[in-house]
């Protein structure tokens, strides 16, 4: 069987099968995907992380499916009922949903109509007239009556043989795979509001009366149906035909007769078995691909929406780093203030306070003069404003503590604040910032992202930062498992400090667990700064697999051993030895060396152990040493006096920062508040499948103003600078249609607990026929921010 595992999944990966076998080898001996994937080409001939992503997950599913064939060969060998063309068509089996079509006749289950016609001996009654039609069904009938087997006359008899005929038919695994296709290609999901649900279920409006193929359906779609239907405002219907025969048999009802040999010829049974393959097909076989394809259309919508999730979740954590720059933080908020921290280059915190610029209190002097105090005192060079309620407020304070104070060389920047609330309230806030208020611990947070989205946000459940759609509807194991392995893949792409990392980024490097990484914190702080990577032998529990497995990932700026601060790999230094030998320099002399590393030729260093690949990797660090993937750090400018919705006026050209990216279009923070948003057809002159090929969330942009709907706060924008604004007669696909794409989309919103953040609390849902997902955390509040969740109060 694994052979045949390891087969199957190169072919759909397109690869060797020696690749994936060495690949699995790798993974069940406890090797991490990233380790595989930087330190192991050489035994998978250079799979990639995505590559090895997708075969771990396909390895789980076809695993899982063996589990099962085992345990159903099992089940149908016990009852004495497997012979050698079931196990041929069990064996033969490649998917779950397969299997079980072929287990269903077999699968124990409670007595049913037939199973009970059968002990009364009904059998040879229902097969005598299958076989033959010519047959006068009440009279072969007649012979079977016996009131002491509990069949008292010819009706009861011939009851009790259509109930053994409809479970047959019901139960041909062929024939179910081949109706379950039929009615996936030409079957609807049919959407009707229910009785006096119109109003209580507003939010849902464009699904009171809906209908399209399966096949056409857009995974946000379907989730929003189904959430409308389990809030009990929608009832959904799977009708297997779009336009179904008015007088006759259906397409489905001639299958199954075609297949057991049913017609009508005027013979005395040929009714009787039309009727019974009938009442087959609508008593049975529609209910139960009705349940199946209920479930293929959530399993597919529940894949593209984790798929979202996890792209848009990579996108945030690969941000730009700001740097070892010193950051003040300020969490805005009007009546309860706003929250300032400033922290070091090292992300200490130094200094906190509170201020009251806006309404009530209107101390705007006051703050500017604390907030100057602070800059100088402790030579701050960035500002990060958290975009939650009264941000654009904020954010002009800060504008106006620069104008004042040229000299300080002040940069603002304003950031997500999402999930910061869930940090603050954390047992990992507490123990971090013991001292700190709750309150103050989210502006420390949101100082601490500009520094280092990465290092920050991994503190926060990646599930409440909220750049998914439809996250509180999914599956919590699925949606987890992905979420992580985007955390583990970006922690480890960009390397980790270990004199500097928190225990929860240490967690997420390769071989190292939250047990582990707490006992490496603990051995920082007791024994000081590590001066090497062999000193993260002495860490307790942090044995040779540990370390073979995160040593690489682990770096040690200004240690004993300057390759101690790249990518290269320990067990690697002998190739840099070589090369050392080779060019008669010293280590410090040789890296970023540019001119001699090039001279160089992967081939002459490589042996049987370490390869052309790792060496080509290596002389690649050595002339970058410890480089971060993350692009260089800018920021979005956003114009001055353009602060409100009225300020706004279609034409207007503006930069922007996306904020968050749905299957619909993009949302883009133009600094008044509300977030527009750029529809998926106005982000380019061709056809975009997905948004993400055009932008991505921390993507800065150009943007043009559309349409702007001030009592509904709605923004339309485009990308295409060219595009005729709203009242312009702009072209269908173009002008106000940007905005319509999600006029009734609403959120699963975490609400901040001043009632606007995005950051923890109600979940508020809905949904919108044209394009619009259910969206979470983030994308919640940009469509908050944007006005587009009216009528869901």
């Amino acid at each position: 069987m694994t052979i045949s595992i390891h087969q199957k999944i190169a072919e759909e990966l397109g690869v060797r099968e020696r690749q994936v076998q060495a690949a699995v080898d790798l993974l069940d001996g406890g090797a991490t995907v990233p380790f595989i994937a930087r330190y192991r080409k050489e035994a998978t001939e250079s799979l990639d992380d995505a590559q090895l992503r997708a075969l771990e997950e396909r390895l789980r599913y076809l695993r899982e499916l063996e589990e099962r064939r085992a345990a159903i060969l099992e089940s149908i060998r016990s009852q004495g009922k497997l012979d050698e063309a079931l196990e041929a068509q069990i064996m033969a089996a490649d998917s779950k949903a397969r299997l079980e079509d072929i287990y269903l006749p077999y699968k124990p289950k409670r007595r049913t109509k037939a199973q009970i016609a059968r002990e009364a001996g009904l059998e040879p009654l229902a097969d005598g007239l299958l076989a033959d039609p010519t047959r006068d069904p009440q009279a072969a009938a007649a012979v079977f009556v016996d009131a002491e087997k509990g069949v008292p006359d010819a009706a009861a008899a011939l009851e009790g043989a259509r109930a053994i005929l409809i479970e047959r038919f019901a139960e041909d695994a062929d024939l179910i795979g081949e109706l379950r296709e039929q009615m996936w290609t030409r079957g609807r999901l049919v959407s009707r509001v229910r009785d006096d649900k119109q109003e209580a279920g507003a939010k849902f409006s464009d699904y009171f009366d809906f209908a399209e193929p399966f096949t056409k359906l857009p995974s946000h779609r379907v989730l929003a149906m189904f959430r409308g239907e389990k809030e009990e405002v929608l009832g959904l219907t799977l009708e297997p035909e779009e336009a179904p025969a008015e007088d006759g048999p259906s397409g489905y009802e001639r299958s199954i007769a075609r297949r057991f040999g049913v017609a009508d010829q005027g013979r005395p049974a040929d009714r009787w078995l039309l009727d019974t393959v009938r009442w087959a097909w609508r008593t049975r076989v529609l209910v139960h691909l009705g349940i199946d394809l209920r479930m293929r259309l959530w399993q597919a919508a529940e894949e593209e929406a984790v798929r979202v999730f996890a792209a848009n979740l990579r996108d945030l954590l690969l941000a730009a780093p700001a740097g070892t720059r010193a950051t003040m933080g300020l969490d805005p908020g009007l009546r309860t203030g706003v929250k300032v921290a400033v922290v070091d280059a090292t992300g200490k915190v130094v200094a906190t306070a509170t201020i009251y610029p806006h309404e009530p209190r209107r101390r705007w002097d006051e703050s500017i003069a604390v907030l100057e105090r602070l800059a100088r005192e402790h030579a701050v060079d960035l500002i990060a404003i958290g975009n939650g309620t009264a941000s654009r407020e904020t954010d002009k304070l800060a504008g106006d503590l620069i104008k004042r104070h040229p000299d300080l060389k002040l940069t603002k920047v304003v950031v997500s604040e999402a999930g910061a609330s869930v940090y603050s309230a954390s047992a990992y806030a507490s123990q971090e910032l013991p001292e700190l208020d709750v309150s103050l611990r989210g502006a420390v947070s949101i100082a601490r992202r500009l520094q280092d989205p990465l290092a920050e946000l991994v503190k926060i459940d990646p599930k409440s930062i909220g750049v998914g759609q439809y996250q509180h509807d999914v599956s919590e194991t699925k949606l987890s498992r992905s979420l992580d392995a985007v955390v583990e893949d970006c922690v480890n792409a960009v390397g980790v400090d270990v004199n500097t990392a928190s225990a929860p980024l240490l967690t997420r490097v390769s071989g190292i667990g939250s047990g582990l990484a707490e006992n490496i914190v603990q051995h920082r702080d007791a024994n000081g700064p590590f001066r090497s990577r062999r000193a993260l032998k002495d860490v307790p529990r942090l044995g040779p697999k540990a370390f073979e497995q995160c040593a690489g990932f682990l770096r040690i700026p200004g240690g004993d051993d300057p390759l101690d601060a790249s990518s290269v790999h320990p067990e690697a230094y002998p190739v840099v030895r070589r090369i050392l030998d080779t060019t008669s320099d010293d280590i410090k002399t040789l890296i970023g060396n540019t001119a001699v590393l090039r001279t160089l030729r992967p081939a002459d260093f490589a042996d049987d152990t370490f390869g052309l690949p790792t060496v080509t990797d290596i002389l690649k660090e050595l002339e970058k040493p410890g480089r971060d993937p993350r692009p260089a750090f800018r920021a979005a400018t956003f114009k001055e006096g353009v602060e409100t919705l009225g300020d706004l006026k279609p034409g207007m050209l503006l930069e922007g920062v996306v904020t968050n990216v749905a299957a619909f279009g993009a949302f883009v923070d133009i600094g008044v508040h509300q977030d527009g948003l750029v529809h998926v057809s106005a982000m380019s002159r061709t056809f975009v499948k997905d948004p993400r090929e055009v932008v991505k969330p921390g993507d800065i942009v150009r943007v043009k103003v559309l349409d702007v709907d001030i009592p509904r706060k709605r923004i339309s924008l485009t990308l295409r600078l060219d595009d005729e604004t709203a009242g312009a007669n702009a072209a269908p696909g173009q002008g106000g249609r940007g905005g319509r794409g999600a006029q009734n989309a609403s959120g699963g919103a975490d609400r901040d607990r001043r009632g606007g953040g995005g950051r923890g609390g109600s979940d508020r849902r809905g949904g919108n026929r044209d394009r619009a997902p259910q969206p979470g955390g983030a994308l919640a509040e940009a469509l908050r921010k944007a006005g587009l969740d009216k009528g869901l109060k």
